[in-house]
């Protein structure tokens, strides 16, 4: 009789074990992603003088919130992933000057260790000398779907007279607009 208990015993832990494993498995990504952030830089390459736009997020909280959206199965194996990854992103960063939508090139994207890294720039050349100065930009990317994202745009190049301008702007759920001026954000 007791060799029959010794073995239920060890059913019984083997399949509380195997369901607290799976437990964490599903638990354990919730708890190891505590962190959301993105990052986009807004710089004028000089070479171009051209200003240059590049988002990094990742991947799997940009495909998430498209599923979520778009109530679908997404990944990158799906049909339209380039697409509604474009759209998501540029439906989520806009850029105002002087009260006008800047217009941006999508010029791709790429996904490298789990990040996507998009990759933008206006459409037509502006008064670059002063193009920071005053620019207002909007970033609503994840800030919706995932209430903690907080997403960091820097910024570089020169204001009005001709001064070096450069800063950090921060949007979370609460701050999705914001204006860059030389009195707030002066550099060198």
């Amino acid at each position: 009789m007791s060799v029959f208990l010794i073995k239920n015993s060890h059913k019984q832990v083997t399949r509380f074990l195997v369901t607290c494993l799976a437990l964490f498995g599903l638990v354990a990504p919730a708890i190891s992603h505590t962190y959301f952030f993105g990052v986009s830089d807004v710089t004028l390459n000089t070479k171009t003088q051209q200003f240059e736009i590049i988002h990094r997020f990742t991947a799997h909280d940009i495909e998430n919130a498209i599923a979520e959206s778009k109530q679908i199965h997404f990944s990158p194996e799906h049909k339209k992933y380039e697409t509604y990854v474009q759209e998501y992103i540029e439906q989520g960063f806009e850029l105002k000057y002087n009260d006008a939508r800047v217009k941006l090139l999508w010029l791709g994207f790429e996904v490298k260790l789990g990040k996507i890294i998009a990759y933008q720039e206006p459409v037509q050349r502006i008064v670059y000398e002063s193009f920071l100065d005053g620019l207002v930009v909007k970033n609503t990317i994840l800030v919706d779907t995932y209430p903690r994202q907080v997403n960091t745009v820097n910024f570089q190049g020169k204001d009005k007279q001709d001064n070096n301008l450069y800063g950090s702007l921060t949007f979370d759920h609460k701050i999705k607009v914001v204006k860059i001026t030389a009195d707030s954000k002066t550099g060198l």
